[in-house]
């Protein structure tokens, strides 16, 4: 077996149309596909699809995820003050670790994301 990439990661939500705002207008995330049978769609983020799904939709029980995905963008600062404008709340201060810039903040389910932004070279 060989894995060519990841297509898709899924964030569980409660409230698809408040996190189709979020993802989609505070983000400004491309939504790709809306389910329409059940509360859930796709938002593009340039190399990985994330699957906004309401938990309950499909019988799970809703706990937000702890494991943080990262958005890469070309200014960290820059994105984290735009965000902080629309009203996102990081969890504290950017980390400088020596080789990236990253910026943790929660959706409006708990979910953690990262702004991020490497800068050092790959062998760094």
């Amino acid at each position: 077996m060989k894995v060519e990439g990841t297509d898709f990661a899924v964030v569980f939500v409660t409230d698809f149309a408040r996190a189709a705002d979020f993802y989609g207008g505070v983000l400004g995330l491309e939504r790709s596909k809306e389910y329409g049978k059940i509360p859930g769609g796709e938002f593009e983020t340039g190399n990985l699809t994330l699957q906004i799904l309401d938990a309950a939709a499909i019988g799970r029980e809703f706990e937000p995820s702890g494991s943080p995905i990262a958005l890469r963008v070309d200014d960290v600062e820059a994105a984290r003050a735009e965000l902080t404008g629309a009203g996102v709340e990081f969890l504290g201060e950017t980390m400088d670790s020596g080789v990236c810039l990253q910026a943790p903040f929660k959706d409006p389910d708990g979910n953690v994301l990262i702004l991020h932004r490497r800068y050092a070279p790959p062998d760094a």
